[in-house]
């Protein structure tokens, strides 16, 4: 794995926990959203993550075609340029469904070193 792709997965993964830890004292969306910082912080760690999956090499991305990296990144654009136009109830499933697997994912490409280059 190149070490460039090797920070940037780790800082993904670094925004993946974050944003699990912001969400984790909360069981239902209502309470989330109100509490604006947790939100506010949740979706700038969203954004940070879609904003190091355009970073990352091709030959990564290829080689882990499981993960929808055009989804994320775009998720990311949503984000940065229409804030007002998000729909929380998408955000919350977001959280409960697809961060935890993404963190899987993530943990296992890193861990795996899944690439032909070395670190």
């Amino acid at each position: 794995m190149f070490e460039k792709d090797y920070a940037i997965l780790t800082n993904i993964l670094d925004s993946i926990n974050k944003i699990l830890e912001n969400t984790s004292n909360y069981d239902n969306i209502s309470n989330f959203v109100a509490d604006h910082r947790s939100f506010d912080a949740t979706l700038m760690n969203f954004i940070v993550i879609g904003e190091m999956v355009g970073k990352l090499s091709v030959e990564i991305k290829e080689k882990n075609p499981a993960v929808d990296w055009r989804k994320i990144y775009a998720f990311r654009n949503v984000l940065a340029h229409d804030y007002f136009g998000i729909e929380e109830k998408q955000i919350w499933q977001i959280v409960q469904n697809d961060i935890p697997k993404l963190k899987n994912d993530i943990e296992t490409i890193i861990n795996t070193g899944n690439s032909n280059e070395s670190k």
